[in-house]
């Protein structure tokens, strides 16, 4: 965090850098997204008032806002030569199709007259799809985060020249259970603006460059971090760390079960890499004593979601995340991307395992795409909602009236009752079940006499006659606009699939959108285009778009040998360098050379529901150095993961489809991997972090502890090796995690707060310009405790703390790491 920006402001809301007072004053929902349309549901609302400017837009979510009373522009330059001019101050909302929360915020605010009125008056109103303009939804997503906490509505304000001061999510039409409504939050913004524009103006300049920094990237270093197989190993280390032994997939908290849980195909992916990578070596996995090997998390995960709630379990696909660790309810929108990926990771897990789950998953969601996510000329749709006639899951629960209804009473409801889990309580309101399979298959097979194969062939008629009673309920809203990046990665799972299955059906579809996008989504100079629908393609292409496009048409040329995908590919390849590359720094930039200008130029190398368009950029660029033997491709793809290089060391378990790249670059280049001497004497990957920052020894015995009644006060002791240091709390910089603690909840006891010492700012070479606070030598934490409400704590709990640090040196860093500490409590009678 800048330490210029926490003046406190004078006017009637925080600064940005006041996240504390930020929560307690704005409500901050991540949207639930949504799941959806059929082809006959396809079409726009009727409309309910005059049209605005979105009615000339193709965008499914700007249409449903074309006849709302508010006077929308979407983002273009008449929208801010109008704020300007005017000097009005810009409301800016983001989201897209599929979001419910975006759905009910349209009902509820944007429908209202009164609310229409105050906007109109007081503002110039801009409405963005993030999907079609993800470069404006990345830049103000970052902004609205510095307040806290981020999701879609995003509704921000902005000066007349586009830089951020205020931001939040989804707000109530009025004042509610504490929440702040939307028309007294205008009221606030309104007369700060008249009161008070030097300060607005002032926090909103601070706050654009702390956007500009943190969407940078990695800063160029003085001194790079070299390339090292290290970064591999300890990424995986990494993901080990946050898999969850019991349920599968990764980022699970002790202390919030209900925390959501994601996929993360590019997790899978990475794991599935580095099973093929063991199975090739002939060498165990080496991720710590105890530590699943990487096949065990990845079909842990599938099985998991597979038997979900996540799961359409009788149209196949995916939504896009469940609500709790558990897979059980998910938030019901289903995403291309989503379904693309998973289909990819499951013919990955078959080509290396050949366990034909992983084919019969994989085809269930091609088989998905084919029927529900496929246009006329060829393109994929991009999204299905998740509501129906305004409640979000609708179309795919259940009672248990209506099963039976449809497959009466008798053996084979029973047999599907308890295979879906009907015969348990009902797991989603009103009484109504979310149907997934609570038990393997092999168990269900065991508990009806039967074996798996039998209780298949018995199972699928039932599903068929389920799934027709419910295409006859009203259906999902289909985002039908066609994405090039998101067609990209569908084009790569037809093409495996056909490589892998040899199935015609699948080389048809990929070879059909390719065909496609290729006649439909360029320009005139040959140049790709983001979004296509309605017959009209428009916005310029986003990094995303070039690499992963290539990337399915390198898949599809692997499938079937056709020369041309390998010259579309490098085509596009060549343009990518030429409009995306950073040449004095490495890497790509999101936006091309020529793309409009907006407050922050983003350069992106984290991986996440979506690769990073460099990570799938360098592998695009490997493939292709290998093809045409050309070094040019060869050498940009090392300038790139050279130019990360510093990302990499710090947190390698974010990067995970780039430390792929990483891997099959030093499969051409061996001779690149150098790890520092430092490295080298850390002895074995995953020991580092121990080597370095030790918790002193007597902590793990009898730490200091101070009891009474009904409070404990621990303190952990850090011991930080000379010439190390580790990231204090705060860090200062976002993007850097602070070291922290947690406590194992089943000791009875919770965290009230830590004290976490002040740490000492310095400038790092790893870090470019910007200062980084860290802890250096001894430090102590002192963790205030009390016992969980509602239980009586043991007089002789066993603490188990969990301290999680990054140790650094002013080189390079190790990667994130965990510590755990058990730290036992004397019982009052000395005992």
């Amino acid at each position: 965090m800048d330490p210029a920006m926490s003046t406190r402001p004078r006017y009637p809301w925080p600064t940005p850098p006041c996240r504390a007072a930020m929560a307690a004053m704005v409500l901050v929902l991540v949207a639930l997204p949504a799941p959806v349309a059929r082809a006959q549901a396809r079409g726009e609302p009727k409309p309910a008032g005059p049209a605005n400017r979105l009615a000339h837009e193709t965008s499914p979510y700007l249409l449903l806002h074309a006849h709302n009373p508010v006077d929308w522009y979407p983002w273009g330059p008449e929208a801010l030569a109008k704020a300007k001019a005017e000097k009005k101050p810009i409301f800016l909302s983001v989201g897209y199709s599929a979001c419910y929360w975006c759905h009910v915020m349209e009902r509820e605010c944007f429908n209202d007259p009164a609310i229409a009125r105050t906007l109109n008056e007081h503002f110039i109103c801009i409405k963005v799809d993030r999907e079609e303009r993800p470069d404006v939804d990345q830049v103000y997503m970052a902004a609205l985060q510095v307040f806290g906490s981020g999701g879609w509505p995003m509704t921000m304000f902005l000066t007349p020249d586009g830089r951020p001061f205020f931001g939040g999510t989804y707000f109530p039409p009025v004042d509610r259970e504490g929440a702040e409504g939307f028309p007294s939050l205008l009221s606030r913004v309104i007369e700060a603006w008249r009161d008070q524009r030097v300060e607005i103006e002032r926090d909103a300049e601070r706050l654009s460059g702390l956007v500009r920094r943190t969407l940078a990237g990695a800063p160029a270093p003085r001194r790079p971090a070299p390339l090292s197989r290290q970064f591999v190993a300890e990424g995986r280390a990494a993901l080990a760390e946050q898999y969850d032994p019991e349920y599968g997939g990764f980022g699970f908290s002790p202390e919030n079960a209900r925390q959501p849980k994601f996929p993360e195909p590019v997790n899978l992916v990475f794991l599935l890499d580095q099973h093929r990578r063991d199975t090739a070596r002939k060498v165990k996995p080496a991720t710590g004593r105890g530590a699943p090997s990487p096949l065990e998390m990845v079909e842990a995960t599938l099985d998991h979601m597979a038997r979900g709630g996540i799961r359409d379990q009788l149209a196949g696909g995916y939504h896009r995340y469940s609500t709790s660790r558990y897979w059980i309810v998910p938030h019901f929108e289903k995403m291309l991307y989503d379904n693309a990926q998973l289909a990819s990771a499951h013919l990955l897990a078959f080509e290396l395992t050949g366990d034909p789950r992983w084919k019969a998953e994989a085809e269930a969601t091609l088989g998905f795409l084919l029927r529900t996510m496929t246009s006329p000329e060829g393109g994929f749709y991009s999204s299905l909602d998740a509501e129906t006639q305004g409640e979000e899951g609708a179309y795919y629960v259940w009672t248990r009236a209506e099963v039976r209804d449809i497959l009466g009473d008798g053996p084979d409801h029973d047999a599907f009752a308890q295979v879906y889990g009907l015969t348990r309580p009902p797991n989603f309101v009103k009484d109504r079940h979310v149907l997934l399979e609570p038990r393997p298959r092999a168990e269900q097979a065991t508990a009806l006499a039967t074996t798996p194969e039998a209780l298949e062939a018995r199972l699928a008629p039932l599903r068929a006659r389920v799934l027709a009673a419910r295409e006859k309920r009203p259906a999902p809203r289909c985002d039908d606009k066609v994405l090039t990046s998101w067609n990209g990665l569908t084009i790569a799972a037809f093409a495996d699939a056909y490589r892998l299955l040899k199935e015609p059906r699948y080389r048809a579809a990929a070879n059909r959108a390719a065909d496609f996008l290729w006649a439909n989504l360029r320009d005139k100079d040959g140049r790709l285009l983001r979004t296509y629908r309605a017959g009209q393609a428009r916005i310029p292409a986003y990094l995303e778009d070039y690499a992963f496009l290539a990337h399915g048409l390198l898949r599809l040329h692997a499938a079937t040998g056709e020369a041309r995908r390998l010259e579309q590919a490098r085509l596009l390849a060549d343009r990518m360098l030429a409009d995306f590359n950073d040449t004095r720094d490495g890497g790509f930039f999101n936006t091309s050379s020529d793309h409009e200008s907006l407050i922050a130029r983003p350069k992106d190398p984290v991986d996440n529901v979506l690769p990073s368009g460099n990570s799938v950029a360098v592998r695009v660029l490997l493939a292709l150095a290998a093809s045409t033997r050309e070094s040019k491709y060869r050498n940009a793809a090392g300038k790139t993961l050279e130019a990360f290089a510093g990302r990499m060391a710090q947190s390698p378990g974010s990067m995970p489809l780039m430390l792929v790249a990483l891997g099959e670059y030093f499969d051409v280049c061996p001779e690149a991997d150098r790890p520092p001497r430092e490295a080298a004497a850390l002895g074995p990957v995953g020991q580092g972090s121990k080597e370095v920052v030790t918790i002193a020894g007597e902590l793990s015995r009898t730490p200091a502890v101070k009891s009474s009644a009904s409070r404990l006060e621990a303190v952990l002791t850090l011991q930080i090796k000379p010439g190390w240091h580790v990231y204090a709390n705060p860090s200062g910089v976002d993007a850097i995690p602070p070291t922290r603690v947690t406590l194992d909840p089943a000791s009875g006891w919770t965290i009230a707060r830590i004290d976490y010492p002040q740490g000492v700012s310095k400038v790092l070479a790893s870090s470019g310009d910007e200062k980084v606070a860290v802890y250096a030598g001894k430090v102590a934490l002192v963790v205030h405790l009390k016992p969980v409400p509602g239980t009586d704590a043991p007089a002789d709990a066993l603490l188990r703390f969990s301290v999680q640090f990054q140790a650094c040196n002013d080189r390079y860093c190790l990667a994130p790491a965990k510590q755990v500490v058990a730290v036992r409590r004397e019982r009052p009678d000395g005992r």
